[in-house]
């Protein structure tokens, strides 16, 4: 068994027992519904080591919430990673918030953008990852009585300080099995929380590319890679030169 896998499970296994507090209605767990589609992500793209790690923060409502992929719009995780996978439902579903799988046909704009950007270097998916990997800080989505997306930094009670502690050192676990030469935040709060768990001088940041940061809604495949770029060029030479 991959042992990406099994970081899944034991992820999956220590978040299930948490108590969220309001404004959280509903909370979706695509490492357990969508356990078949990472399967297939983890067999085709998770060979180890990874020079480059890409962290998000939480799934996406039509993206990973959808497909168990990170960044994952339905069309690009089936028209570019190759993966479609029969995707079961969360045993609580908010009814403005249904689980479609792949039959979703509302794109998710940050990874629309965020595929489409390493989609336009690396046309053939396997050259990106025999690099890189991608993944999400929080496996969870969360969702109040009205269905509003909620990130994690907007929980409240003892259940975040909880969600926290077990993501951190999730990727902490994630980290010392891929062995990157570096980590990229894909946001402040991600990078903020990466700072502190990995060496600072070898994670940097790049803009979310939610539609939600009005910075992104104007080119923000060229604002992430020059931030890449001032960073270290030498980082960027190797994921895209």
């Amino acid at each position: 068994m991959s042992p990406l896998v099994e970081l899944d499970r034991a992820l999956s296994a220590s978040l299930s027992d948490l108590r969220w507090d309001p404004p959280v209605a509903c909370v979706y767990n695509p490492l357990t519904y969508a356990h078949h589609a990472r399967v297939l992500y983890f067999e085709r793209y998770g060979t180890l080591p990874k020079r480059v790690l890409f962290v998000g923060l939480n799934p996406g409502p039509f993206g990973m919430v959808q497909s168990g992929i990170p960044f994952g719009d339905v069309h690009m995780v089936r028209e570019y990673l190759g993966i479609n996978a029969r995707i079961s439902a969360p045993p609580h579903i908010h009814p403005k918030r249904p689980v479609l799988g792949f039959a979703c046909r509302r794109p998710e704009i940050s990874g629309r953008r965020f595929w489409g950007w390493i989609r336009k270097h690396h046309p053939n998916p396997h050259t990106f990852f025999s690099k890189a990997l991608v993944w999400n800080w929080c496996p969870l989505a969360f969702f109040d009585a009205n269905g509003r997306n909620l990130t994690p930094d907007r929980l409240r009670g003892k259940a975040r300080f909880q969600l926290f502690e077990i993501c951190d050192h999730s990727i902490i676990t994630l980290i010392d099995c891929l062995q990157p030469a570096w980590v990229i935040g894909v946001g402040k709060f991600v990078f903020e929380r990466i700072r502190k768990l990995f060496n600072p001088s070898k994670v940097t940041l790049i803009p979310h590319p939610s539609p939600a940061n009005p910075a992104s809604n104007r080119g923000w495949e060229s604002h992430a890679e020059k931030a890449i770029q001032l960073f270290h060029p030498d980082l960027f030479q190797e994921l895209f030169g």
